[in-house]
């Protein structure tokens, strides 16, 4: 949705509402997570993005801040079955749904390579139902950077007709591809495909301020950023540019 101000305008309280802190790394200490959850708070940013394992600790961190809690499910290959990704779905979210703001889940991306665009919907639309029944979104990663163009516009698709709510290019933990993530040119790609019928999510590669302004203002909805790279494009302290794997 395309804002009613320039980016380049807004505070940094305003910036940090477009985040999702990534604070994913299955390498990661109890101590790590717990202070990059921090961070995410005290940045305002609008969720923290963590794995099922740590969805406790962000659940009770963020109890009355403006930050919730997004979870990822199966992630980050998104080749479990249906049935296990609703299972994981509804086991995270019966216990958490008060404290959650979205669910983010992978998409098959093998069966979007191979065509299987029934299977895809399918496969999408039952993890949104459990979502919706419980009042949470649901965000589905395509792992753009191994679609072609018109696979990412398919895919879109899909995720409306399955009900999704944000459709999301990248996990940021592909392996063997030369890394794009949310370039403008998959971003314009995916607003145009959903045409306002789903929000559009960016994250990966995401790592200076002039992108994630120009990403703003080009009307995306949400960016996943790195814990690195916060600070970097919301301007804190002199920051500077880092890489990050998200």
């Amino acid at each position: 949705m395309k804002p009613t101000k320039k980016a380049s305008e807004m505070s940094a309280k305003e910036l940090a509402r477009y985040i999702d802190q990534s604070v994913l790394k299955p390498e990661f200490t109890q101590e790590e997570i717990k202070k990059y959850i921090q961070e995410g708070i005290d940045y305002g940013c609008i969720t923290v993005c963590v794995n099922p394992s740590s969805v406790d600790m962000a659940a009770k961190m963020c109890k009355g801040t403006d930050t919730k809690v997004c979870p990822v499910c199966d992630f980050p290959f998104g080749t479990s079955t249906t049935e296990s990704k609703v299972a994981q779905a509804e086991l995270i979210l019966s216990n958490y749904a008060d404290d959650i703001l979205e669910l983010d889940i992978v998409a098959n991306y093998g069966w979007i390579r191979s065509g299987m665009w029934d299977e895809v919907t399918a496969d999408i639309k039952a993890v949104a139902d459990v979502c919706h029944k419980y009042n949470v979104e649901l965000k589905v990663i395509f792992e753009t950077d191994a679609l072609t163009m018109d696979e990412v516009r398919k895919s879109c698709e899909c995720a409306v007709a399955a009900g999704a709510d944000f459709v999301k290019t990248s996990t940021g933990f592909l392996t063997g591809i030369e890394a794009h993530g949310a370039s403008y040119e998959v971003i314009q790609v995916m607003m145009d495909a959903v045409d306002g019928k789903a929000k559009v999510k960016g994250s990966g590669c995401i790592r200076t301020r002039e992108h994630f302004l120009k990403l703003i203002d080009m009307g995306i909805d949400r960016m996943g950023i790195g814990y690195k790279s916060t600070p970097v494009v919301l301007n804190v302290d002199g920051a500077k540019e880092t890489k990050d794997s998200y």
